[in-house]
């Protein structure tokens, strides 16, 4: 069954048709062509398709698609600025070489994201266990950790998406 939702997706309005029973993570890369979002597992065990929905980490893949009705949904396309500027977070995981293979970086960067946006100077531990819903297949988090650290420490606060100067 096919019904229209409206919501705000990375601080644009969008008005768009779908099929009831989609997930969010299937409408976002096989409707709107946003690909940054990830499939990973798609049963919510390995964080690659994290979005944020008003705010909060989701797993787009379990999100049934009309939850989202007169919700506000950012990707990780919607982090960076016009300008081409990277998000703070965006540039501490290149700093920091927290990329790797960048299969779980969207996933991981929304889950800080989220994160720094509840705690804006997290401690080690509560990194961790803020991207503990996320899984890295490469060589380990050290140096994610270390990017969403010196995200946090660098800037003062993580700036919103559609904010002022995006």
């Amino acid at each position: 069954m096919k019904k229209m939702i409206s919501f705000v997706l990375n601080g644009d309005k969008m008005e768009v048709e779908v099929e009831t029973h989609w997930s969010l993570l299937h409408l976002l890369r096989e409707r709107l062509e946003l690909t940054g979002t990830k499939s990973g597992c798609e049963r919510g065990e390995c964080g690659a398709c994290t979005v944020l929905v008003d705010g909060k980490a989701v797993n787009s893949c379990l999100f049934p698609v009309m939850e989202i009705e007169g919700a506000r949904v950012t990707t990780i396309e919607g982090l960076g600025r016009s300008s081409g500027e990277l998000h703070p977070l965006q540039q501490a995981f290149v700093d920091h070489g927290a990329v790797q293979c960048g299969f779980c970086t969207p996933g991981m960067i929304m889950a800080a994201k989220a994160l720094l946006d509840e705690n804006p100077h997290p401690n080690e531990e509560e990194i961790r266990h803020g991207i503990a819903g996320n899984i890295c297949r490469c060589t380990g988090y050290v140096q994610i950790v270390r990017a969403i650290s010196a995200a946090s420490e660098s800037s003062g606060q993580v700036p919103e998406v559609g904010g002022e100067g995006d």
